[in-house]
């Protein structure tokens, strides 16, 4: 049986979740966080592997000076292990939270991925998409045992550039603050988690309607973080949509930590600790400073009618990343006082990234 190349390169994305070796174009990979000595014994069949890490990363450790590491983001660079690099000596390379542990790292030698271009950066988009950290162990493909091997191109195209949802199933939802709320439930077709759209009152989607796109947080809007504004900004929407005459739409997606993942966004927190800013703290990991993908609010936004609208913001991305797929867009200010932990952090999304505050 055939399996088409995108449920491959779902496949092979829950697969090097689970810590197993994926093929991806020419190459054999296994994460950098989760692999072990077994997982490595089995990478290393015929040939020592190689560590492979983004741009950003590799600047981090002053490697990009290197020719073969000197090709501008999104090109991967691959980094030799001597004999002397062991396993928790590598994943220090790839983890920068452990970089005031390990400080003393290298030399290093990189070398000219050639080929292999095309199959490094399908490895870098497919651990970012499985939420780990942007960092593989890679060796040739052939002769190595592998879970699944997937075309480098079905990885790139994951997920596609145009998000697709499906409606799943929508439910009366009073809220404390918005008695009148339905909350609908999409799933995406890339099979990523699910996302909520909270539709207060009865928007009128003829007209443009107010809406705020909420990326999750589960520890501002859950556990009550003092370090962002996420969990106050959530419930001040909710309240300023409720009052609103005509009611309107709140997204929930979950793309935790600018769409990074939970996990990734807690070893930014442990970086932010040791005093690197957010944008400095991800990028250390060897993201972008925002990952987000806003075509899927634009997706659950056409699926609800709607093609105008009023947001509720102060980050102009949004503003543009709706506006990009043919939305009208008036913003409205959506600010918060800062509290002492996290002045630093709001002075940075305004110095830093732009947003209007």
């Amino acid at each position: 049986m055939s399996i088409a190349p995108a449920y491959l390169a779902e496949a092979a994305s829950d697969a090097l979740r689970r810590g197993r070796i994926v093929g991806v174009g020419a190459l054999a990979v296994v994460s950098a966080e989760l692999a072990d000595a077994d997982a490595m014994a089995a990478l290393e069949t015929h040939s020592r592997a190689g560590l492979i890490i983004t741009a950003r990363r590799a600047a981090v450790l002053n490697l990009a000076n290197q020719i073969a590491a000197a090709a501008p983001d999104p090109e991967p660079v691959w980094v030799d292990r001597p004999d002397w690099l062991d396993l928790p000596g590598s994943r220090a390379v790839a983890d920068p939270v452990l970089d005031l542990a390990t400080p003393f790292k290298g030399p290093f030698r990189t070398r000219a991925l050639a080929a292999d271009t095309e199959s490094a950066r399908a490895a870098i988009a497919l651990a970012k998409h499985a939420g780990l950290i942007p960092a593989v162990y890679a060796a040739p493909l052939a002769g190595v045992e592998a879970a699944l091997t997937c075309p480098a191109d079905a990885v790139l195209g994951l997920p596609p550039a145009m998000a697709r949802v499906r409606l799943s199933s929508r439910a009366r939802l009073p809220l404390a603050a918005a008695e009148d709320t339905e909350v609908v439930a999409f799933r995406p077709d890339d099979g990523g988690p699910e996302h909520l759209a909270l539709v207060i009152g009865s928007p009128d989607p003829s007209n443009p309607v107010l809406a705020r796109l909420h990326s999750a947080c589960l520890t501002g809007d859950v556990l009550g973080s003092l370090k962002c504004d996420c969990g106050p900004q959530l419930h001040a929407a909710i309240a300023a949509i409720a009052g609103n005459p005509g009611g309107g739409i709140l997204l929930y997606l979950q793309q935790e930590g600018r769409g990074i993942g939970l996990l990734n966004k807690l070893r930014a927190y442990a970086l932010q600790d040791q005093g690197w800013d957010t944008v400095d703290a991800n990028t250390r990991l060897g993201f972008e400073p925002d990952e987000r993908d806003f075509s899927l609010a634009a997706a659950m936004l056409r699926s609800l009618g709607v093609g105008s609208v009023t947001l509720l913001t102060n980050n102009p991305l949004k503003v543009d990343g709706l506006a990009a797929h043919g939305f009208t867009v008036t913003r409205v200010a959506h600010d918060l006082p800062p509290n002492p932990h996290n002045a630093a952090y709001l002075a940075t999304k305004r110095d830093r990234q732009g947003h209007l505050l």
